[in-house]
């Protein structure tokens, strides 16, 4: 079974939520050649909704902080992003933010970028925004500031942001700015990967109604996410909140190679044709030829097949085997997602019609949790399936906080 996995990296931050410990965290953003402050630049924590606008002094102060490790991020016209790791406790912290001037110098020649293929900038909104009902409400307001460039030889996309590209997701009420975007899209893998450091602005509603209705898609987009995932992983809370575990075998099939060598064999015989018709069948049959088999073991997981928890018990691990396929339970899928669901196996259970079927794979043998449901290297994980078709139309920030456990679905008996 060919499959696709989706890459998403951001800057992941720590524990959220109004019953964790809170700190103060505060510092100034300097001109790094100059050394002198840089007044009302942006200071915000990465993929937060927490952003606060530097003094005329340069400084700046976030005066309640959840518990956690966070990317501080500083932005200046004319400048080059400064970034700093900070993990922030009971203690205040300090930060010093640095950012190299990036204005050019006396006879440097400027060259602007050749303007973006229109094809090339609409395949990239496609597969950047998504293909959801939430995705088909966002639009990027400042396109100018997106740099496409498709690569012949190797077959991929590549887009670079000057500054930020800012993203207005009228469905969940979020005014989205992704800093330092990296996106890439692999034509023939179909891999696609996206990183950057975004900030969350609340954006004002219209009417109560509205404001309503984006606090209902929140939850809607909350619900059976790769973060819901993550979090009810941390809390051990997996079935409780609807979602299934399920280990996925991928071996590789042996009668691939075969395949691929006689198909190779016909095509350099005959580089131009015809074929016959008894050719013609068998390169149809290669070519549907996949390079590996994935069986899967219908029995649920138990938490401790899919996490591990260190003796001490301050940090929490996804830890399993093979790859993962999840299901989570009371919300069928959006109705743009086209592709057959994966089926759950044969079962003593019944399960709930209403679901949404995942897959997961980790890169090392564990990935580390942070509380908040993110991961501490997002490059730890890969997913797909349903998780890889939702995009940036269903991203929330990490300091989100959903409507109460009452509100979750219940998981089949």
């Amino acid at each position: 079974m060919k499959q696709l996995f989706l890459i998403v990296l951001c800057c992941w931050l720590g524990a959220c939520g109004t019953a964790q410990a809170q700190g103060k965290l505060k510092g100034v953003v300097l001109d790094s050649v100059t050394r002198e402050p840089l007044a009302f630049a942006s200071v915000f924590l990465a993929n937060t909704t927490l952003g606060v606008t530097t003094t005329e002094q340069g400084q700046f102060e976030f005066a309640r902080v959840p518990a956690g490790t966070y990317d501080v991020v500083g932005s200046y016209v004319g400048y080059r992003l400064g970034k700093e790791s900070i993990t922030v406790g009971p203690t205040a912290q300090e930060v010093t933010l640095q950012l190299a001037p990036t204005g050019n110098q006396l006879g440097e020649v400027v060259v602007k970028p050749a303007p973006n293929n229109p094809e090339q900038y609409q395949k990239f909104t496609e597969l950047f925004l998504g293909g959801t009902s939430f995705s088909a409400q966002c639009r990027i307001s400042n396109p100018d500031q997106v740099q496409v460039v498709y690569d012949d030889s190797t077959k991929e996309l590549s887009v670079r942001a000057k500054e930020f590209v800012q993203i207005d997701n009228e469905a969940l009420g979020y005014r989205l700015k992704y800093y330092g975007l990296d996106f890439s899209f692999d034509e023939e893998s179909g891999a696609i990967s996206y990183f950057g450091q975004p900030v969350f602005e609340e954006m004002k509603p219209r009417d109560d109604k509205q404001r309503r209705q984006w606090l209902a898609n929140r939850a809607m987009a909350y619900r059976g996410s790769f973060m819901h995932f993550l979090r009810s992983t941390y809390n051990g809370r997996l079935k409780a909140e609807g979602f299934l575990t399920q280990q996925v075998q991928v071996v590789a099939n042996p009668r691939f190679e075969m395949a691929e060598s006689l198909r190779r064999t016909l095509l350099e015989s005959k580089p131009n044709g015809p074929f016959t018709a008894a050719e013609e069948d068998s390169l149809t049959k290669w070519d549907r030829m996949v390079p590996a088999v994935a069986t899967l073991n219908p029995e649920p997981q138990p938490i401790d097949s899919v996490r591990r928890v260190s003796a001490d018990g301050r940090r929490t691990y996804l830890r399993f085997t093979g790859e993962l396929q999840v299901a989570y339970f009371g919300e069928a899928p959006d109705p743009r997602y086209k592709r057959r669901m994966s089926p759950l196996g044969n079962s003593r259970v019944s399960y709930p019609s209403k679901r949404q079927v995942s897959r997961l794979k980790l890169r090392g043998r564990q990935a580390e949790i942070q509380p908040n449901g993110s991961l501490m290297n997002p490059l730890d994980a890969y997913n797909g399936e349903y998780w890889g078709f939702e995009r940036i139309g269903e991203f929330l920030p990490v300091d989100y906080v959903p409507p109460s456990a009452s509100a979750a679905p219940t998981s089949a008996k």
